[in-house]
């Protein structure tokens, strides 16, 4: 039996802004919560609607050692950085 731990969602909503403020902004964020993000305690969700973020955020991401998802919404994308599930063993 395994223990059900909820992760923490740390929420950053970038809509409206461009490359490179929101690099910068998501490189802040995972730079500030690195330990509970290498943990798995908690996930970075981004919403942004700037593109070029959906291949330089995740391409960044990577580089740091973390899992990135990038889901298209209606009107924007949604990048979540963290451990990879299959890492969180």
């Amino acid at each position: 039996m395994h223990d059900v731990i909820e992760q923490k969602v740390i929420e950053i909503d970038m809509r409206g802004q461009v490359c490179p403020a929101c690099l910068l902004v998501a490189m802040d964020k995972m730079n500030k919560n690195r330990d509970v993000l290498k943990s798995g305690e908690a996930r970075l969700c981004i919403k942004t609607d700037n593109r070029e973020a959906t291949t330089t955020i995740p391409t960044t991401a990577k580089n740091m050692g973390y899992g990135v998802s990038v889901t298209k919404m209606d009107t924007y994308y949604r990048l979540c950085v963290g451990i990879l599930a299959e890492e969180k063993d």
